[in-house]
């Protein structure tokens, strides 16, 4: 494994704009390394953004080529001088919005793969995760080639959900997605230990999900399903602008102070031109395993009522169910291990729909 000082040295062979060496310019703003995986970060000019990109480039190609680095990603942050505007696209096309993202571009590497389904939430803590894995389970199981990125960088829950700790290997320059109840599944919890902070600014987030997207060897899929952190920041902009979006799923529960914040994650979507196929309401109520009671703890039936006032699909329910939460914390999603239950079903009848719209869509299209 290289250390710190050897990945230093090797960025040193790197020049930066002024011609001077790169480890003594005073742009490499973090060093990282973990089980052989090594993170950079380079602080640049957002208005030299193509002669930063060459730089970065250059970097990695450097960090990598050290013995004892299996993979290398070296991202930019988009520093700016105080006062100054923000950058814009190249061309003066597309959607800015202040964060200075580049214009929708090709990655090769999701070119087969034929809908891209991020899973979004205004906030935390509404078991966006957990829809997310059990999602991509139960389109697997209706015959569709899928896969699920974990784009939840600061805190990745993915490979807890799936009882996953191996590295993925490294083949023709590209990481190999690890595979679970018949999905293709990549996560930064995978690269990183998960005992040690992950401080990153918003533009490194942002180039992070870049390179997981387009250094992962997806192959053909029919769905690649991706969890996003929660909000409506970098890497949602980052995945609006550079994908191309089938169709959003947003997770709420039904109370109030979490609709706010879906109404939020809706309209961010719909502010960059990205289709939103729907809503969830997770935790829509709670049945007592006792005596079978009813109780609707946050409320129930907000998410359907803002679905139809937005004039957006609403996709289902899904109650607050201890096995839910248990199975999930054991590695395995309910709709893998018991495919044929009430919980599973509801997944299940989500994913339906969700192909069913993505299918019309496309059909729509072309």
């Amino acid at each position: 494994m290289a250390t710190e000082a050897e990945i230093l040295k090797a960025l040193a062979t790197v020049l930066g704009p002024g011609g001077k060496p790169l480890a003594d310019s005073g742009a490499v703003s973090g060093v990282t390394v973990s089980g052989g995986k090594a993170f950079v970060s380079i602080s640049g000019e957002p208005g030299q953004a193509h002669i930063w990109e060459g730089i970065r480039a250059a970097a990695e190609r450097a960090v990598k080529a050290l013995p004892g680095v299996e993979a290398a990603y070296v991202t930019l942050t988009a520093e700016r001088a105080p006062g100054a505007a923000p950058a814009r696209g190249g061309h003066g096309h597309g959607h800015d919005h202040g964060h200075g993202a580049p214009e929708r571009k090709k990655i090769p590497a999701i070119e087969k793969i034929r809908f891209i389904v991020p899973v979004a939430s205004g906030k935390g803590g509404v078991g966006k995760s957990t829809t997310a894995a059990n999602l991509a389970v139960a389109l697997a199981a209706q015959n569709w080639r899928v896969g699920l990125l974990d784009a939840d960088i600061y805190g990745p829950s993915v490979p807890r959900l799936f009882g996953l700790d191996d590295k993925p290997k490294v083949e023709n320059n590209k990481l190999v997605p690890l595979e679970a109840f018949g999905v293709k599944i990549m996560s930064m919890g995978f690269l990183v230990d998960q005992n040690v902070p992950m401080v990153w600014r918003g533009p490194m987030v942002a180039q992070a999900l870049t390179q997981l997207l387009g250094e992962v060897a997806w192959g053909d899929l029919d769905a690649l399903v991706v969890d996003m952190p929660p909000g409506t920041g970098d890497v949602q902009l980052t995945m609006a602008q550079q994908t191309p979006i089938a169709g959003a799923v947003i997770v709420s529960t039904p109370q109030d102070l979490a609709l706010i914040d879906a109404r939020r994650a809706v309209a961010m979507f719909q502010k960059v031109d990205a289709p939103v196929l729907g809503l969830v309401e997770n935790m829509s109520y709670f049945l007592c395993p006792h005596c079978g009671g009813r109780s609707d703890i946050f409320a129930h039936g907000g998410a359907r009522h803002d679905a139809e006032a937005m004039g957006v699909p609403f996709l289902g329910e899904i109650p607050l169910e201890m096995a839910i939460r248990e199975h999930s914390d054991a590695g395995r999603p309910i709709v893998a291990v018991d495919p044929q239950g009430p919980h599973a079903a509801a997944y299940i009848g989500i994913a339906a729909k969700v192909q069913a719209l993505l299918e019309r869509d496309e059909k729509k299209k072309g």
